[in-house]
């Protein structure tokens, strides 16, 4: 059985570490709000800017834009990667690392070769551990404040390597926000630009698909060739936003959690050392009503 002196060495340990978790659940509270912010401020940009390129390619005819068009043939593929820079959040990271795992196996069991792009440490951390194939790495960008030109930067690259047909399809993978308890990963084809997917509504038990229609000036076709690499740049930044609110909010979770497991282990350590207290007391009085029965022998 422990000694008191250790017991309560225990407690007081625990008690800082208390003090740790309940200050990085605080700091993440505070910086998911501000992440939460910028998120749903972009979220009905990104939304409006979707359905502006569905309306411009219904009726401009998408296909003879290249960035549209399926390749006959998939060699390569690149995968951008988004996950965090630093830990205690959980398994927000493992998530991540495990739904890109699966994709990278599903595109190389068509033969198709997967290169990655790492956004944050612990995706690149995974994939040099791994030994995988990383082309590009941007570290710090995810749980700060996140500027358009990283996202812009990386769409243009991958734009123009996917028009050089040295990656025939691109991907990202992010955890899209959807609530503090709740962060889904999410795998998504960037290159090329899949068709929209319109909100069908029914109409006389019929489905109907409703799509506004935007009147253009130049041509749909013009403005078509100058919005869609703009979309890719669009869907990175609003991946990143969505990881970095995701990670503040895993990370708050986390240590609530961790807050919560250090009460229970106090409450048990403190039950343990009242316990050893009362053996000890109890063993001094026998001790001393021994001794005062011995004198009276």
């Amino acid at each position: 059985m422990a000694t008191l002196k250790e017991v309560k060495l225990k407690i007081a340990a625990v008690k800082k570490t208390k003090q740790i978790t309940k200050a990085m659940n605080m700091v993440a509270a505070s910086r998911l709000r501000s992440a939460q912010m910028r998120m749903e401020g972009f979220r009905p940009y990104a939304a409006k800017f979707e359905e502006v390129l569905g309306s411009l390619a219904q009726s401009s005819g998408d296909a003879d834009n290249p960035l549209l068009v399926p390749r006959a043939a998939i060699k390569k593929a690149n995968i951008l990667l988004c996950t965090s820079d630093r830990g205690l959040c959980g398994g927000f990271n493992a998530n991540l690392i495990d739904k890109a795992e699966e994709l990278a196996k599903a595109l190389t069991a068509r033969g198709i070769e997967v290169v990655f792009t790492a956004f944050g440490k612990k995706g690149r951390d995974f994939l040099r551990r791994e030994k995988l194939t990383m082309v590009a790495q941007h570290i710090g960008v995810i749980g700060g404040s996140i500027g358009f030109n990283i996202a812009a930067t990386t769409g243009r690259e991958m734009v123009t390597r996917f028009l050089e047909s040295a990656y025939d399809e691109v991907y990202i993978v992010y955890a899209e926000f959807i609530s503090l308890s709740k962060q889904l990963p999410v795998a998504k084809q960037l290159l090329p630009i899949p068709p929209l997917v319109l909100e069908e509504t029914r109409v006389a038990d019929e489905e109907t698909a409703y799509l506004p229609e935007h009147i253009c000036e130049p041509s749909p076709e013009e403005l078509l060739g100058e919005i869609l690499p703009k979309s890719v740049d669009i869907q990175i930044y609003r991946a990143l936003l969505e990881t970095s609110a995701s990670e503040h909010g895993a990370r708050m979770l986390a240590m609530d959690n961790a807050t919560k497991a250090c009460n229970d282990m106090i409450g048990n350590l403190t039950l343990a050392y009242n316990k050893a207290r009362q053996s000890t007391i109890t063993a001094e009085l026998m001790d001393i009503v021994g001794g005062a029965e011995a004198l009276k022998g």
